[in-house]
């Protein structure tokens, strides 16, 4: 199936000329046989190369025409020939594979009598009767209903029944939007987006139209450039901060920092301080096409000389003598969705310090060009180059020499979402690992046998658990503070929860891969997630703050607050 891949384009549809997989078999099998009841003795009849079927989770498919197409050759997929192959295609091929390809070979379902023997993976529903209200530290908090993987902590505590004060039944119908949307139009694509190291435009018009992307603004929903509902028919009122990690979190079971950030990541680090402090006449004519999806932004501060030292930046802006104008001159590097923006919120250094402009790609002068970076593929890491760039003063935001506050504003924001998807990423490589243990055996036993290998496994639980629990007291306390007193607060414990987050994420891939092997180091299949992470745990190490930086920052917050 795997094979199948190449023949797909960037947006998913099959090049011109080219039959989509599978189309034949719609077109000539009609909709009821899919799902028609069939039993294994039925199943056993189709076992020839002419004709062969097998099954996989209780779902039968039409090999035949796929037989030449499987990567380890017919022989393989022959020797399940109508017979029950769930687990040998659990041990080698990732579960995406079946999202992606398997409506297309399906001809039916094993009949509920049939199937006894056989274990189904089921996501449970939630009971609107069964959410806690969540609103209050007083009086018993109702348990919610398990969602998604049962399997104890693949998921958040609060998904599997564990009592939460943070999470009411507003958190629970915005958590199914975001999976169901997730489902359908992200993880299906990743390995493909991936490849070709691009995101399709038409998926971020997609998470702007269905209401995500402005949701990535954290609090307050941006209503008034956002002309769409909060997804989950969630009100304003509802709307809290934990609806905005709560689709970090979905979008983060992608196991891709570049398909992540090339959706959303932009905007996400970038628009909030337009939103925040640009001029009324700069949102309307930015932000509105940014939050719908026609146009994408990123932020430029980097520069090849200068990360966390901000204010090292040496990018000129000199005012023009009329005052109309600026000319910008300088390099920005590793400038994350750059290659495809068409705004840059842009640090530049004026007269009398620091300051934001928005420079915009139509400008003459501003030239882009693509880094070859080992992980994050699909964000378009980009080398911008500004020479006498002339940017009308319109597009400075906010005030002269204020871009250190502002850059500062969203430091909190932009690392709290850093600090979940590191947490979730790291749960992807406990999940992948996990379930090949109690599948591979070696030395007579299930690798979850082993002792040695049970060690990982608690090594990893014990530490995502601990960032998941501290994220959630901080987010707690983002929702209960003001902007000023959360900045003044809450700086110092996010950069360290940052640094714990990403090291718990370096270990779980680390330890992972030793659980798969060398299936952790082979790019597809059921590996893929772990391999992919491999590429990409460093840059969180280092975006958003670099770990040595911002131990210390951490460090020093909390020195000065004590006053000793």
């Amino acid at each position: 199936m795997v094979a199948r891949l190449k023949l797909k384009g960037i947006d998913g549809r099959a090049p011109p000329g080219v039959e989509p997989a599978g189309s034949q078999l719609r077109k000539n099998l009609p909709l009821l046989l899919m799902s028609r009841p069939l039993s294994f003795e039925e199943v056993s009849r189709h076992n020839s190369e002419e004709d062969c079927w097998l099954v996989i989770d209780n779902v039968v498919y039409d090999v035949t025409e796929f037989l030449d197409e499987h990567p380890g050759g017919k022989r393989i997929v022959m020797g399940f020939a109508g017979k029950d192959a769930t687990t040998q295609f659990g041990t080698f091929h990732s579960p995406s594979v079946l999202r992606r390809f398997g409506e297309s070979l399906r001809v039916g379902v094993i009949a509920p009598s049939s199937s006894s023997s056989v274990k189904t993976s089921v996501t449970p529903s939630v009971s609107a009767k069964s959410v806690g209200s969540g609103s209050s530290h007083l009086g018993e908090v109702q348990p919610l209903e398990v969602y998604g993987e049962p399997v104890p902590y693949i998921e958040p505590s609060w998904y599997q029944t564990w009592r939460s004060p943070y999470f009411n039944e507003s958190h629970v119908r915005f958590r199914s939007a975001c999976r169901e949307w997730c489902e359908k139009e992200v993880l299906p694509f990743v390995h493909e987006w991936d490849v070709a190291r691009g995101v399709p435009k038409s998926v971020m018009i997609s998470a702007a139209r269905g209401g995500f992307l402005p949701c990535m603004m954290g609090y307050p929903f941006p209503s008034e450039f956002a002309k769409v509902k909060i997804p989950g028919n969630v009100s304003a009122e509802e709307y809290d901060y934990f609806h905005t990690m709560i689709l970090v979190d979905e979008l983060s079971r992608c196991a891709s920092a570049g398909v992540l950030w090339g959706i959303v990541g932009g905007p996400a680090i970038g628009l909030p301080a337009i939103l925040h402090f640009g001029s009324q006449e700069l949102k309307q004519r930015v932000c509105e096409p940014v939050l719908s999806g026609s146009k994408t932004l990123c932020l430029a501060i980097t520069e090849p000389q200068a990360g966390s030292d901000v204010r090292g930046l040496t990018t000129t802006a000199k005012l023009s003598a009329d005052g109309s104008c600026y000319i910008v001159n300088g390099e920005k590097k590793w400038i994350t969705t750059g290659i495809t923006s068409d705004y840059f919120v842009t640090a530049v250094r004026t007269s009398g310090g620091l300051s934001l402009l928005v420079i915009e790609r139509a400008f003459e002068g501003v030239t882009t060009r693509r880094i070859d970076c080992s992980g994050a593929l699909a964000s378009g890491t980009t080398y911008i180059t500004f020479t006498n760039v002339k940017v009308p003063a319109a597009n400075l935001v906010g005030e002269e020499n204020k871009a250190f506050k502002y850059i500062g504003y969203n430091f909190n924001h932009e690392r709290i979402c850093l600090i979940g998807q590191a947490i979730r990423f790291a749960r992807t490589c406990y999940e992948d690992s996990f379930k090949y243990a109690h599948k591979r055996s070696t030395f007579g036993k299930k690798l979850i046998d082993h002792p040695v290998i049970r060690a990982k496994f608690g090594k990893m639980i014990r530490s995502i658990e601990s960032c998941q629990s501290w994220m959630e007291s901080v987010v707690f306390q983002l929702t209960q503070m003001s902007t000023t007193e959360s900045r003044q607060k809450l700086g110092g414990p996010i950069a360290l929860l940052k640094v714990q987050a990403t090291e718990t994420l370096e270990m779980c891939v680390r330890e992972s891969g030793q659980v798969l092997g060398g299936l952790s180091y082979t790019k597809g299949g059921i590996g893929e997630r772990i391999e992919r992470l491999s590429r990409e745990w460093r840059v969180y190490t280092v975006g958003g703050g670099s770990a040595e930086i911002l131990e210390d920052f951490g460090v020093r917050q909390a020195q000065k607050a004590a006053n000793l």
